[in-house]
């Protein structure tokens, strides 16, 4: 079984912020893939499908981001997976705005989510697969409005996306699914390979 999580908090006021953009890219995949459900089983929302003769679960934890990790364990451990059939989406300030990265393994990078997961699962199972959408930090972007600098990053990612923000997030939401389904088939070098030939400027 491989289970594929996005990070986001749950509830209308937070659907579109920053935070969420591994929520929006789940409703991506659940659509693409014609997942079934949801169902609601251990503080998650948790759709099935296959991709590629593989079983996968979609998961969207329901805790709020820094309890990610009290539904993503206990379906792992269910389901006894292995750290390379666990695919985690979030959001990363570290990255310019609306790009996209992949990396197995590693440290939390002071994000919430990941900090919860790694706690829960403990540190030999740390080893799974990130789905890195870029926000951008407020101390960094450029073209952002001048008061954005003096933002808390706590606060930035409870903010919003911009219309213009969403609609390039789209086509982004298409590659992250294309991603997604070459991990699942093994093949995350080569997903590695063509998503980050393009080094960030």
């Amino acid at each position: 079984m491989k289970l594929v999580v996005g990070l986001g908090n749950p509830g209308s006021k937070y659907e579109t912020t920053r935070h969420n953009v591994g929520f929006l890219a789940i409703d991506r995949l659940i659509e693409k893939w014609k997942a079934q459900g949801p169902s609601l089983k251990h503080q998650g929302e948790i759709y099935q499908t296959t991709v590629r003769g593989e079983k996968v679960l979609l998961i969207k934890p329901q805790t709020f981001m820094n309890r990610s990790g009290l539904c993503v364990a206990p379906i792992f451990q269910f389901y006894q997976c292995q750290a390379s059939d666990l695919i985690v989406i979030h959001d990363d300030l570290d990255l310019s705005p609306l790009t996209l990265r992949l990396k197995t393994g590693g440290g939390a990078g002071g994000h919430n989510g990941l900090k919860s997961i790694d706690e829960s699962l403990g540190k030999n199972l740390n080893g799974y697969h990130r789905v890195r959408i870029g926000i951008g930090h407020p101390a960094r972007l450029l073209d952002a409005p001048r008061d954005w600098s003096r933002l808390s990053p706590a606060d930035y990612v409870l903010m919003p996306l911009m219309d213009d923000e969403l609609g390039k997030l789209d086509p982004l939401l298409d590659q992250v699914a294309e991603a997604i389904e070459e991990i699942i088939q093994g093949k995350i070098q080569a997903a590695m390979t063509r998503i980050h030939r393009h080094k960030e400027e």
